[in-house]
């Protein structure tokens, strides 16, 4: 057995003995993304296990050992992990936590040390956490994020995305019950050997992977029906963990609604920038700036590709860019606002309002202040430049009831049905309008009863 290594801050090292001995545990938030980045892990030698339980009591073993005035999604990450070490199934002598680390103004900075607080509390002291980060800010000698790795993580990001969406825009209007389920399954699992075998993560390959799952998706058998489109936006975690939004999607669906849900590799997008911007407000290193552009740049060829592979398909919709999603944020919400979600939650919000979904649910953790400002707050300011934008927020926390939330989200989805049949009414009246045409005399053809007497036609 690995031996315990401490640093000189008295901090649990994840060592290299530990690498070869120890199973790491690792929280849940999108499932499709989270298969596929475990999958990296697995390859480059870390034994993994991706905790999927949705356990009522999650929330409350949390709460055991985090203060209830923290974070939501704090209290049910280290829920989480907390559970699944009570659970039996793993050698606490070989097993580890993993957690990411943003280095921001959030709380989200700070919960690799609630956790060691709460680990020590409920006498597992002996678990050692690996902080999953970009910036240095823990190291260990047994854990390390390399080149390819991270290529092979912003592989893993892209792809997700693109099953994510082309699997929202199908799935509400499948004929045959699953078909996207498992053709999201299968896509999955192809890329998992894939990977494994240094195949699909060059660009040409990615091309060619993304262009043959959108054609596979295309193929799916649907239905032409009347949905309320519905997207859904907010803290990170909250948006994407159906652990801490009550399964929300599903939710969504038994309601007979098509719902877009933005990729993560936009959330990539804005943390890079974010840097950017700091250089462009306060000064910096043009250094830095030159190589934080390198890497946009970079990351907007996975974006291409996907986007590409989305748009040959005439039948479905193609999510805006990152650079126009941000475009429109422009002299609404600064760019320096970049605490949480940041501006990004507002232009998501107006991208979403002008791509069709403007039924919106921004979700946040209750008291989670840059969702406050930038959600909450930017409504009236996103309901003026887009009158139709249909926003409610509903918070998130232990104490908070299902019923009431979901009871909120129908009171929007009856307003968006109201809005739907109107527009429907409208269409049709206008589809039944009576229709000029101009004949090669240059004269409109006008229905008979609608003509003065005696009159055929009128010259224009």
């Amino acid at each position: 057995m690995a031996k315990l290594k401490y640093s000189k801050d008295g901090r649990l090292l994840f060592t290299k003995e530990m690498k070869k001995e120890y199973t790491i545990l690792l929280p849940m938030m999108l499932p499709i993304h989270f298969k596929l980045l475990q999958n990296v892990f697995e390859h480059y030698g870390y034994s993994t296990v991706l905790l999927d339980s949705n356990a009522p009591e999650i929330a409350q073993e949390g709460l055991k050992y985090v203060h209830n005035d923290t974070c939501y999604p704090a209290i049910l990450v280290i829920g989480q992990f907390i559970h699944a070490l009570k659970s039996g199934k793993y050698d606490l002598n070989k097993t580890a936590l993993m957690i990411t680390q943003t280095g921001g103004g959030c709380r989200a900075s700070n919960y690799i040390h609630l956790l060691r607080k709460a680990l020590k509390k409920a006498g597992f002291s002996n678990i050692p956490v690996v902080s999953l980060n970009l910036s240095g800010l823990e190291r260990n000698s047994g854990f390390r994020l390399t080149i390819s790795m991270l290529r092979r993580m912003l592989c893993a990001v892209a792809y997700g995305d693109l099953l994510m969406s082309l699997n929202n825009q199908v799935s509400p209007y499948e004929a045959k019950l699953d078909n996207c389920k498992f053709l999201t399954e299968k896509w999955i699992r192809n890329l998992k050997n894939q990977m494994n075998t240094e195949n699909g993560i060059n660009f040409k390959q990615l091309a060619k992977n993304m262009n043959a799952i959108s054609d596979d998706f295309a193929k799916i058998e649907t239905r032409h029906i009347d949905k309320i489109k519905v997207g859904i936006v907010g803290e990170i975690y909250v948006k994407y963990s159906s652990l801490s939004n009550n399964q929300l999607e599903e939710f969504l669906a038994l309601q007979g609604c098509e719902v877009c849900v933005p990729g993560l590799l936009g959330f990539l997008f804005f943390k890079i920038d974010n840097r950017l911007e700091d250089i462009k407000l306060y000064g910096g290193s043009q250094l830095k700036a030159s190589l934080l552009k390198t890497f946009i740049k970079y990351l907007e060829k996975f974006e291409n590709i996907m986007l590409n592979a989305i748009k040959r398909n005439l039948k479905f919709k193609v999510p805006a860019t990152y650079q126009h999603t941000k475009a429109l944020a422009d002299g609404v919400i600064g760019y320096g606002n970049k605490m949480g979600e940041g501006w990004l939650l507002t232009a998501e919000m107006l991208e979403l309002a002008e791509a069709g979904y403007e039924n919106i649910i921004c979700t946040q953790p209750f008291g989670c202040l840059p969702n406050h400002i930038c959600g909450k707050g930017m409504i009236r300011k996103i309901k003026e430049i887009n009158p139709i934008a249909n926003i409610v927020t509903i918070d998130y926390d232990p104490g908070a009831s299902k019923v009431n939330q979901e009871n909120r989200i129908k009171l929007m989805l009856a307003i968006a049905k109201e809005s739907l049949l109107k527009r429907d009414k409208q269409n049709l009246k206008n589809t039944n309008k009576p229709k000029t045409r101009t004949n090669k005399n240059n004269y409109v053809q006008l229905k008979t009863e609608e003509l003065p007497e005696n009159l055929v036609a009128i010259k224009t």
